[in-house]
């Protein structure tokens, strides 16, 4: 039994140390289940500079560089709001699935930018991305709520946010710090 517990803990340890020195970006995910619904909490920091920051999450069509996103469309601008037709394609398990939505954005200031599915595939899409200078760089947070109109079972949606969500962050993460000579110009 004794032996069981420290082979248990040996490898829980080993385990975190794994996923730490394989997380640069100190990304953070968490998943809750709200009945159908899931909240999203994550986060992750980047060397950019706050106002680099705020021109990466707004470059809306750039989205497509990052895995899964198929096609990333502003297709209407006023002031601080901006809609934004996205396509996301994925699978899970081996079920192939897109996802079509129109997301209206609303750059409240320099640090939040508000978002909520208009119309589209999901029954809810709604949320925040805020950025915070933190030492030499920025952290990203995002917040959601999502609800999926799907047969799929929510524990099967649950995994594949958890595992899905984790990946597309931290590729986020990599195409942020990719683009930090491209958005220096435009900052002071």
């Amino acid at each position: 039994m004794l032996f069981r517990l420290l082979g248990s803990i040996l490898l829980w340890a080993s385990c975190s140390w794994a996923w730490s020195s394989s997380n640069p970006y100190d990304l953070n995910l968490q998943v809750y289940p709200k009945g159908d619904r899931f909240q999203i909490i994550a986060n992750y920091k980047v060397a950019l500079t706050p106002c680099q920051a705020l021109l990466y999450l707004k470059d809306y069509e750039g989205a497509k560089s990052i895995p899964g996103i198929k096609e990333s469309k502003i297709v209407k601008r006023s002031g601080n709001q901006v809609v934004v037709e996205r396509v996301v394609e994925d699978r899970i398990l081996l079920i192939p699935i897109e996802l079509r939505s129109t997301v209206q954005y609303k750059e409240l200031s320099d640090q939040i930018i508000d978002f909520e599915q208009i119309s589209g595939d999901a029954k809810l899409y709604q949320g925040t991305w805020r950025i915070e200078p933190e030492g030499s760089g920025t952290r990203f947070e995002f917040r959601a709520n999502v609800e999926l109109d799907s047969m799929v079972p929510n524990f099967i949606v649950e995994y594949f946010i958890k595992n899905q969500m984790s990946k597309r962050f931290e590729a986020m993460a990599e195409n942020a710090n990719r683009r930090i000579s491209t958005l220096k110009p435009s900052c002071p």
